[in-house]
């Protein structure tokens, strides 16, 4: 079993930045792809960015420039760096987790553990 917790949401500005972090238990993270999501009132949750057991990252089209997908092992943590934020950008974040596999996962149901998510408010 594996719990996350995400920390680092909030509200800021057009063009203002932010970093959210996704601490997990347990004491296999680095078996683990980290992935991170968003859900805006009335839209289904998205694919933001990944970062495999190995340090692959991908990124969606829409952040891609903007946000950083970072982990750190020794911490048990994964991070978003989140940079020139957009009002679009608005949504509730949650980083997941599942068990390493080939492929990176840009679908919310391929993984098996959730965070309970963060908000992050854009204001233009």
């Amino acid at each position: 079993q594996v719990q996350l917790v995400e920390s680092g949401g909030g509200s800021v500005q057009a063009g203002g930045s932010l970093r959210l972090s996704c601490a997990t238990s347990g004491r296999t993270f680095s078996n683990y792809d980290m992935g991170w999501f968003r859900q805006a009132p009335g839209k289904e949750r998205e694919f933001v960015a990944v970062i495999s057991w190995r340090a692959t990252t991908s990124y969606a089209d829409s952040v891609k420039g903007r946000f950083t997908v970072s982990r750190d092992n020794a911490k048990n943590t994964a991070y978003l760096q989140m940079n020139s934020l957009k009002p679009d950008d608005t949504a509730v974040y949650y980083c997941a987790a599942r068990p390493r596999r080939l492929g990176l996962g840009t679908r919310p149901s391929t993984y098996a553990y959730w965070g309970q998510g963060t908000q992050v408010t854009v204001s233009s």
